[in-house]
């Protein structure tokens, strides 16, 4: 189960992101403040929770701010941004204060959802509605991560398809993936095939061989 903190000033923005987090039993809301004063407040008193998930733009500290000094403090929490901001430049500050992952709260259901699974996986998430304006203006010098979602982007790769890539290079069998990404078995198939057309792969080797060629996985 994967504990999240909400940081939003808008009582029914939290409200819907709890609505959704509530959906899924493998994350669970723990907490929810209005400002990052009160979350640092809450990071000191309370059991750190997995995943913080932050606006942006707050009354008092904003939130790259937040993430900065909560890092500084706790090193290994790990944190999420969802904010209707998706200029560039703050996306690409937002990694750099030391952010996991950036959430567009303009984004479906179905995509926040699959963003903080990711997230409450281990894994860094930028929701794909960003594009190529966001890979344009970000130093990916700085950024292994961003490196590899530039190359994503060339091929047309979508975050999901991705995950599923990772998977079968791991050896993972459609039924295996599928359970492991909360998605069907023939989905996974339909991205897997997706996959194939887009590098132009005739079976799954050819297609794991073309992800480690073009460093799309290492």
């Amino acid at each position: 189960m994967t504990k999240i903190l909400l940081v939003d000033d808008h009582r029914l923005v939290r409200n819907g992101i709890r609505l959704i987090i509530d959906t899924h039993d493998k994350l669970s809301v723990v907490g929810e403040v209005d400002s990052a004063e009160d979350a640092l407040i809450y990071l000191e008193q309370n059991a750190l929770p997995d995943l913080v998930l932050t606006d942006l733009n707050m009354q008092g500290m904003d939130g790259v701010s937040f993430i900065r000094m909560a890092k500084k403090i706790y090193p290994d929490l790990r944190f999420a941004v969802l904010s209707m901001i998706e200029d560039p430049v703050d996306v690409a500050e937002a990694f750099r204060s030391g952010a996991d992952g950036y959430l567009s709260k303009g984004g479906d259901y179905d995509e926040i959802l699959f963003g903080l699974l990711r997230l409450s996986q281990g894994h860094k998430y930028l929701m794909t509605n960003f594009g190529l304006r966001f890979m344009e203006t970000f130093d990916v010098e700085n950024s292994g991560t961003v490196d590899v979602t530039s190359r994503l982007s060339q091929y047309e790769i979508s975050e999901r398809e991705f995950a599923v890539l990772e998977l079968i290079a791991q050896g993972f069998t459609a039924v295996e993936i599928a359970d492991k990404i909360f998605l069907s078995k023939r989905t996974v198939e339909g991205h897997r095939q997706n996959l194939m057309d887009k590098t132009k792969s005739k079976n799954t080797a050819d297609l794991i061989r073309f992800a480690f060629q073009q460093k799309l996985l290492s």
